[in-house]
C-alpha cells in the first residue's frame, strides 16, 4: 500500500493534504524567503497517531518536516523542492492536559498556541513568561524545538529553562515519556536537552511539562531616551541594582525602528515629543511591590543624573503601557514595507553590544555604503537584532545580492566577541553552512555523532541545522 494511503488510515482522510492549493500555507515561510514542496501534510491527532506515522515513514524512509505555527525566522520548518519530505503539522494537538496550581506546571500538547498557555496560566494566577511576537499562532512544540527565547529572558530564561519534561515521538516511530514535573532528578543523561533546540532533527515533541510563575500583580514600564547604546549597558545595571533586580524585560530601539513604524502601521504616532537617536523600554513588574511607578521613577531620576538618561515616558494606565509594547512589536512588520533587510540574530556578551553594532555599522557600509541600519532586540541578554536595510535608492533584488557577503562580516564580529550567530531563531536552512564554518570540528563532531544515533536514515527534519 502506498504511504499516503497506509497514514490516511491512521488519521483519516481529512487529516491528510495532497492538494497543492490546501498545502500552501505549509510550504512557504511567512517572510517568502523560502518556499518548499511536499508530497503531503499530515495532521494527527494525538501522540499515538504521530508515533504510527512515523514508522511509516521510517520504514519506506519517507522523510519528515515537523512543523508548528510555521513562524520560523530560518527555514527551519519548511521542506525543500524535491517534493519527497511530508510534514507533520501538529496543530490539531492543542489541548492542556493538565494544570497544577500546587506544583507551578502545566501539561500541554505541543500543538497547543502559546498564547493559549499564557491565558491558562492567567486563570490560575500563575504567569507563563515565554513572550514573543508571533505568539498568537506559535505553538508550544516549535518553541521548545527551537529554544526561543524573547523579551522576558532577561529575568525568567528561555524556552530551555521553562521545560520540566518532554514527551517526544522518536524517529522510530517509539514514544519515549518523558513528562515528568520534577524539579530535581539526578538519574544520568538529562535526555530532554537533546530535543530542546534541536528543530524536530532528532525526534518530534508531541508533549511538555512547563514551569509556572507567581503572577506579577505589578508591572510598570518606561520609554526611555538615552544618549547612546553604551548608555543602554550603563542603564540596564543602575535599574537592575536599584530595583532589587525586578527589571524583568528591557528593550533596545532604534530612532529608524521607531520612524518605520510611524509610517507603516496605522494611528501610530512618535511617543515622543522630541526626536532621539536610541531609546529603551523598561518593565520592572513584581507580585508583592504596589509601588513600582514610584521606583521606576527614582531611576530614572538617578540615570539623569549621571547623563544615561535624556528624557523618559512614565505611563500611568494599562493601555498606554500596552500602546508603547506595541511600539516594539511591530518593529519586525514595519520592515517589509521599507524594502529588503539582511536580518541577523546575534548574541554577543551585554558589555559588547555597543562595541558590536558600531562595528558591525562600520563594516557593512564598507560593502553598501548608503545602508540603513536597523538594530533592536533584548539587550538584557545580549540579543541584537541587526537587520540592515537596503538604501532608499537601491533596487531591493540588487542589495539582497550582497547577503552572504554582509552576513559573513556580521557573523565574524559577532564570533570574534565571543558571541553566537543565532540568540533565538535556531538555524534551520539558513544557517546550516555557517553553524559548520563557525563551530569547531569537536562540536559539529558531535553533533553529528547524535544524529546518527538517534536518526540514522536521516528521515528526521533532513537538511536542517546539520546537512
Amino acid at each position: 500500500m502506498d504511504v499516503i494511503a497506509q497514514i490516511s488510515e491512521i488519521v483519516g482522510p481529512n487529516a491528510v493534504l495532497i492538494d497543492e492549493a490546501d498545502m500552501q500555507g505549509f510550504v512557504v515561510e511567512w517572510r517568502d524567503k523560502f518556499f518548499g514542496k511536499a508530497r503531503a501534510v499530515v495532521q494527527p491527532k494525538t501522540t499515538e497517531e504521530v508515533a504510527e506515522v512515523v514508522k511509516i515513514c521510517a520504514a519506506s524512509k519517507t522523510p519528515l518536516v515537523p512543523q508548528g505555527g510555521n513562524t520560523s525566522l530560518v527555514g527551519g520548518s519548511i521542506p525543500f523542492t524535491g517534493g519527497d519530505e511530508i510534514i507533520l503539522s501538529l496543530s490539531r494537538m492543542n489541548t492542556i492536559r493538565d494544570v497544577d496550581p500546587l506544583n507551578g506546571t502545566m501539561t500541554v500538547d505541543a500543538g497547543c498556541i502559546l498564547a493559549n498557555l499564557q491565558q491558562a496560566a492567567l486563570e490560575k494566577g500563575f504567569h507563563f513568561p515565554l513572550r514573543i511576537g508571533s505568539e498568537g499562532s506559535c505553538q508550544i512544540g516549535g518553541n521548545i524545538s527551537t529554544n526561543a527565547g524573547g523579551v522576558q529572558v532577561l529575568h525568567y530564561g528561555n524556552a530551555r529553562e521553562q521545560v520540566l519534561g518532554l514527551e517526544v515521538v522518536l524517529p522510530d516511530g517509539r514514544i519515549w515519556d518523558g513528562l515528568t514535573s520534577l524539579r530535581k532528578d539526578n538519574t544520568g543523561y538529562d535526555l530532554k536537552q537533546l530535543f530542546i533546540g534541536a528543530e524536530g532533527t532528532l525526534g518530534i515533541v508531541t508533549g511538555a511539562v512547563v514551569k509556572m510563575y507567581p503572577e506579577p500583580k505589578y508591572t510598570q514600564i518606561a520609554l526611555v531616551a538615552i544618549p547612546s547604546v553604551e548608555a543602554a549597558v550603563e542603564f540596564l545595571s543602575l535599574a537592575r541594582q536599584m530595583s532589587g533586580d525586578q527589571v524583568t524585560a528591557i528593550e533596545l530601539i532604534s530612532r529608524y525602528c521607531i520612524d518605520m513604524v510611524v509610517r507603516h502601521v496605522p494611528n501610530f504616532t512618535d511617543p515622543m515629543p522630541t526626536r532621539y537617536d536610541w531609546h529603551l523600554l523598561v518593565e520592572l513588574s513584581s507580585s508583592s511591590t504596589p509601588t513600582l511607578k514610584e521606583l521606576m521613577e527614582n531611576i530614572l531620576a538617578e540615570g539623569l543624573e549621571k547623563g544615561i538618561v535624556l528624557d523618559a515616558i512614565v505611563p500611568a494606565s494599562e493601555a498606554q503601557q500596552q500602546r508603547l509594547w506595541n511600539l516594539r512589536e511591530e518593529i519586525s512588520g514595519a520592515q517589509k514595507p521599507e524594502g529588503g533587510s539582511i536580518k541577523h540574530d546575534i548574541s554577543v556578551p551585554v558589555s559588547r553590544f555597543a562595541d558590536f553594532i558600531r562595528e558591525a555599522d562600520n563594516a557593512v557600509a564598507k560593502i553598501v555604503p548608503d545602508f540603513r541600519s536597523v538594530a533592536f532586540g533584548h539587550i538584557g541578554d545580549g540579543n541584537v537584532h541587526y537587520n540592515p536595510m537596503q538604501p532608499a535608492d537601491m533596487d531591493r533584488e540588487k542589495y539582497l545580492s550582497h547577503w552572504e557577503e554582509i552576513s559573513r562580516v556580521v557573523h565574524d564580529i559577532a564570533v570574534n566577541m565571543r558571541g553566537s550567530i543565532s540568540a533565538e531563531h535556531g538555524i534551520g536552512r539558513l544557517k546550516a553552512d555557517d553553524l559548520v564554518h563557525y563551530k569547531s570540528e569537536v562540536e559539529i563532531e558531535l553533533m553529528r555523532k547524535i544524529k546518527k544515533a538517534f536518526d540514522p536514515d536521516g528521515i528526521m527534519n533532513p537538511g536542517k541545522l546539520l546537512k
